[in-house]
């Protein structure tokens, strides 16, 4: 069977986002319904995986070692509801380090691709930002708008330069939409 990756944004998607970073487990709190959509997309087959610029780091808000501990709760919170993070990769430069990873830069997805060995044509990217809409597009992933985060600020954002985007309230609406798309074509 192919592997059936999905990646996702972290803050505004599965957990709440925050102008002043998300810099401590205790910060860190999930969307309602996110816990839930990771479980039934692993449950489903698709291997997820997050891509997440966290640039507090290179601003020196918080260490590497905060953030292996807000990730673990992630993760457990996730296990605990049934669910499966496979990998994070982050990108710790801030803006003004032009780097290739921050995303709009490819690159985190780019590492995925390579650890999985796959392309990432088509490949679900879920993202509250047009930063991560970019980074999919940069790669021919399928670009996936939540509007929660910063989510309906960039829906109308591109929509008023005319711009089209797949978009869902939440991603648990986003995963039970594509738990429909898979099955429909699974019945052909």
């Amino acid at each position: 069977m192919a592997t059936r990756l999905i990646v996702l944004d972290r803050d505004g998607v599965i957990n709440r986002d925050s102008n002043t970073f998300i810099k401590s487990p205790d910060e860190w709190l999930p969307l309602d319904g996110s816990l839930e959509a990771i479980k039934l997309l692993s449950d489903s087959g698709f291997i997820v995986a997050v891509a997440s610029n966290q640039s507090g780091l290179g601003r020196g808000l918080f260490d590497r070692q905060a953030l292996r501990r807000i990730h673990r709760k992630m993760r457990r919170a996730v296990h605990k509801a049934g669910g499966c993070i496979d990998r994070i990769v982050c990108c710790p430069h801030t803006p003004s380090d032009a780097c290739n990873c921050r995303k709009p830069a490819p690159g985190m997805l780019m590492r995925l691709a390579r650890h999985y060995g796959v392309s990432l044509n088509g490949v679900p990217v879920i993202g509250d930002a047009e930063r991560d809409l970019a980074a999919a597009e940069a790669v021919g992933a399928r670009p996936i708008l939540v509007l929660t985060g910063k989510g309906r600020n960039a829906l109308a954002a591109l929509e008023k330069r005319g711009k089209r985007v797949e978009h869902y309230a939440n991603l648990l609406s986003t995963a039970k939409s594509l738990l429909r798309e898979q099955q429909r074509m699974e019945a052909r």
